[in-house]
């Protein structure tokens, strides 16, 4: 029997060309001013079903599967390049564009967020508010990575290595690695019903050569792209919501300060909830967004 994928009810979906080589699987749903929501690992759009409901009200919710994820299509990484999240950035622009929004506001989660930081420090003038879950920059999420506190990042270690060894270990074990995360890294295990939970572990396991690719960008030249803009001085030019687990006092560092440095117009909020925030406490998740787009 095929197991079926679940969707985000009254949602549009479609397959959306971004690039020469790439098509992102997209659901769009609602009418009004548009809020892009990019999921997390090890997630696809399906995690944003209760923010994007509640959004689509009076705003048309754009929940692509990023580059390398979900059914959205998986270039081979033949280049640096091709999973930096200027690259996947580029592709939300693009896809933002093909549905008529020339401007949009932009909400991150997880690997999300990465993308979404980089296309708002690129895309100044297209991205008008940018709202980030439970992430630092890259460049400061690896100097806050050290001593012992480091064990709880070893993904972040061991998909930076060369091709070949990470995506052979992975691959080898799928379910029990990806499961890992989405059982160790919620405080609500039921926010995640068993339905979704299988479609992100049958999504992961089918793209582990371009998720280890996307996690080694953000080994390398991710990071050279966050030094580079942080040397010239460049900053977020939007407002800006940053909504975190208590990372900052658990690991021994300030994650507000952080964020500062690189969002003059910030508001930086702490949740309860566990990492998957969005599916876990919706509603609060909801109420911070609405807050950030009246900025």
């Amino acid at each position: 029997m095929t197991r079926s994928t679940p969707t985000i009810p009254g949602f549009d979906h479609r397959m959306v060309q971004v690039a020469d080589d790439v098509r992102l699987n997209v659901a769009v749903g609602g009418s009004g001013p548009a809020v892009v929501l990019l999921h997390g690992f090890p997630q696809t759009h399906l995690m944003w079903r209760h923010v994007a409901a509640a959004l689509s009200t009076d705003h048309t919710v754009v929940c692509p599967d990023l580059r390398g994820y979900g059914d959205s299509d998986k270039p081979a990484a033949t280049t640096d390049d091709v999973y930096s999240k200027r690259t996947m950035g580029d592709d939300v622009v693009a896809l933002a564009a093909a549905l008529g929004h020339e401007t949009f506001a932009l909400v991150g989660h997880d690997r999300g967020a990465l993308v979404a930081f980089r296309t708002a420090m690129d895309h100044p003038g297209t991205v008008t508010h940018l709202a980030s879950l439970d992430v630092l920059p890259t460049l400061d999420m690896w100097d806050v990575m050290h001593g012992t506190s480091a064990a709880v990042g070893f993904h972040l270690y061991l998909m930076a290595q060369p091709p070949g060894l990470p995506e052979a270990m992975i691959a080898s074990s799928a379910d029990a690695f990806f499961g890992h995360f989405l059982d160790a890294w919620t405080a609500s295990p039921d926010a995640i019903p068993a339905d979704h939970r299988d479609a992100y572990l049958r999504a992961s396991a089918a793209a582990v050569p371009s998720i280890v690719a996307d996690y080694r960008a953000s080994a390398g030249i991710d990071v050279v792209h966050d030094q580079a803009d942080l040397d010239a001085g460049r900053r977020l030019q939007m407002p800006v919501t940053v909504v975190q687990q208590d990372w900052g006092s658990a690991l021994g560092f300030d994650a507000a300060a952080i964020w500062g440095r690189w969002a003059p117009d910030l508001t930086h909020l702490t949740t309860r909830a566990g990492h998957f925030m969005a599916e876990e406490a919706p509603a609060e998740i909801t109420s911070a967004i609405r807050d950030l787009l009246r900025r």
